[in-house]
């Protein structure tokens, strides 16, 4: 049995000349995608009666006086498979993400991947970090929009399944947003970005930004929009100083024979 290198070890040097014929790379997939579509299958399972619970709080929390409608006889049930679905891709994160790694880590060069070793747990963090934002602030005011403005032209009546869909996708999307500092520092630490680049183009990948957050906006209006934009600017921003501060301890470690 083959043992998984040691990074930074004498087992990487065996490893990245390992050369694998190409059936052999299609069953290493095929072995690895069953890992992964097995792990979310088995926790989704595991969820089904957690998600039944969550649903109503979720209601309770960001529709306060608005009851959830079924409008055929699957919508309920849909609707708590793919919150069970959304838990176990969740949890089952850090296995989908090392079978994606192991699957990969072949090509790619050691310092590369012990940059990646070192953003894991910031990435997590992170993710925490958008989730929070998105409950506090901006799913209650987007939802809250939402409202005002349905309620001036119809009655609220909202099925679950669409409204479970918005929540769920809106705390996605400020997960993925807030990984833009690990993003960044990632692309510069492996030479595909720097400091002087972003800092030259910081205007245009902010008009950027405001574009995706209007397109984001569920309600179009600008409260929404910058609140979409806003944390996308300032990661954005707060990830320069940080790379500027890292360019200078790189090119120390690269002088350092």
């Amino acid at each position: 049995m083959t043992r998984p290198p040691t990074p930074g070890g004498p087992d990487e040097v065996e490893w990245d000349q390992k050369e694998m014929p190409f059936t052999e790379h299609l069953r290493e997939l095929r072995q690895r995608l069953f890992i992964c579509v097995g792990t979310v299958f088995g926790i989704a399972v595991l969820a089904l009666w957690p998600a039944q619970q969550l649903i109503p709080m979720i209601t309770r929390t960001y529709f306060h006086g608005i009851t959830l409608n079924a409008f055929g006889p699957a919508d309920a049930v849909w609707a708590i498979f793919k919150f069970a679905i959304y838990i176990a891709i969740v949890i089952g994160l850090p296995v989908i993400l090392f079978q994606v790694w192991m699957f990969v880590v072949p090509a790619i060069h050691p310092k590369t991947r012990h940059a990646v070793y070192i953003y894991v747990a910031p990435s997590i963090i992170l993710a925490a970090a958008g989730i929070a934002f998105a409950h506090f602030l901006v799913i209650p005011r987007v939802i809250g929009a939402l409202l005002n403005i349905t309620s001036t032209i119809a009655t609220p009546v909202f099925g679950i399944e669409a409204t479970i869909n918005l929540v769920l996708l809106l705390f996605l999307a400020f997960a993925l947003i807030f990984q833009t500092p690990v993003v960044m520092i990632l692309l510069a630490r492996i030479g595909l970005v720097n400091s002087t680049f972003l800092r030259t183009n910081r205007k245009y990948i902010g008009f950027g930004m405001m574009v995706v957050g209007a397109v984001l906006a569920p309600d179009g209006s600008p409260l929404t929009m910058t609140l979409l934009a806003a944390p996308m600017y300032v990661l954005f921003e707060s990830s320069i100083w940080i790379i500027v501060v890292l360019e200078k301890s790189w090119k120390r470690s690269a002088e350092t024979p």
